[in-house]
């Protein structure tokens, strides 16, 4: 029972009818799933949506093993159900929570480690724009990056989910910050986020940008979504033992560069992807935000940027929406 309601049987998700455009994603009836070991079932309230479910749904990132096959990586809502060892949740409790996949439906099943407590005073649908951005943009920035108060950070696609929540931890958290987006709203957006510089990518050549910002030193780290001929061009924008982190490569995975650079200014270019990590290591990440960023969210001194909320049934809307490329901030479905 959940606020009264007995769990159903059956549950409405939208599912990949098959690889394609938007309208592949299909609303139909599945079994409610039952939590394992050490997983609670959430009565999801919103999920986030994010690319890798765009590339999901073109079929060019498969769930991985033991995952749900329904797109949507974050949530919000109640938990509705404990699996066995699940001690530190109890029913009705409001959580979010980083999920491998099944976010796109009325109920799903995570580990309990990788649900943190709703942050005070948000509504679900704020909530649920949180956990795929923050574990992306805290491990990566923060840990991969290693970005410390008083260094220089580039924030690639400012605008994006993952810019402006790393735009605005890296400024609360003490970093000078320079954010490439692709119009003037964008990049006003970005300023008004805590940005003390934005590129219009369109316009300028960031490269330049970020010299003329740092006096010519270059920035310490730089996040990348981007990829393509952004990796020579980071190179160039790094100061000496910078750190460049890669997370996506939009414009595609394969790239020319002069490694000579890379040696002379002693870089480390890493990267990561978080849906494959184990429930260990995401939970290990959920217990460095609880700790060191759920104060920052509870006080409002970062919160996620909310686009455009759609229904559940109409995901291909929301899908279409982050394709146009014109969102700034996080699209979220509304599940009820």
């Amino acid at each position: 029972m959940v606020n009264g309601q007995k769990i159903p049987e059956k549950m409405t998700a939208v599912a990949i009818s098959t690889p394609g455009g938007p309208l592949v994603l299909k609303p139909e009836k599945r079994d409610v799933p039952t939590p394992g070991a050490g997983e609670i079932l959430i009565r999801v309230h919103a999920a986030g949506v994010n690319r890798p479910d765009v590339m999901q749904r073109k079929g060019a990132y498969p769930a991985p093993p033991g995952a749900s096959d329904l797109p949507g990586l974050e949530v919000a809502g109640e938990v509705a159900a404990l699996g066995e060892g699940a001690t530190r949740w109890r029913i009705g409790d409001q959580v979010c929570a980083l999920t491998p996949g099944g976010g796109y439906a009325e109920y799903v099943k995570v580990h309990a480690s990788n649900a943190l407590p709703l942050p005070a005073g948000f509504t679900y649908t704020e909530a649920a724009a949180v956990p795929e951005t923050y574990f992306t943009v805290w491990h990566n920035v923060f840990e991969r990056g290693a970005l410390k108060a008083g260094e220089t950070v580039l924030i690639h696609g400012g605008a994006s989910g993952i810019g402006t929540t790393a735009v605005q931890l890296a400024s609360a958290l003490g970093s000078y910050v320079i954010a490439t987006a692709g119009s003037a709203e964008k990049c006003e957006a970005c300023l008004k986020l805590g940005a003390d510089r934005a590129v219009n990518y369109r316009e300028e050549d960031f490269v330049k940008a970020v010299k003329e910002a740092t006096d010519g030193r270059g920035a310490n780290v730089i996040l990348d979504m981007v990829g393509g001929d952004y990796i020579g061009r980071n190179y160039d924008a790094a100061a000496v033992e910078g750190r460049i982190v890669q997370i996506a490569t939009q414009t595609g995975a394969v790239a020319s560069a002069d490694f000579s650079k890379l040696m002379v200014k002693r870089l480390v270019h890493t990267g990561s992807t978080l849906r494959p990590r184990t429930v260990e290591f995401k939970g290990a990440v959920a217990a460095a935000l609880e700790t060191q960023v759920w104060p920052l969210l509870a006080t409002r001194r970062v919160a996620p940027v909310m686009d455009m909320i759609f229904p559940l049934k109409e995901a291909w809307r929301a899908h279409e929406r982050m394709e146009e490329g014109d969102n700034i901030g996080k699209i979220v479905l509304d599940v009820g």
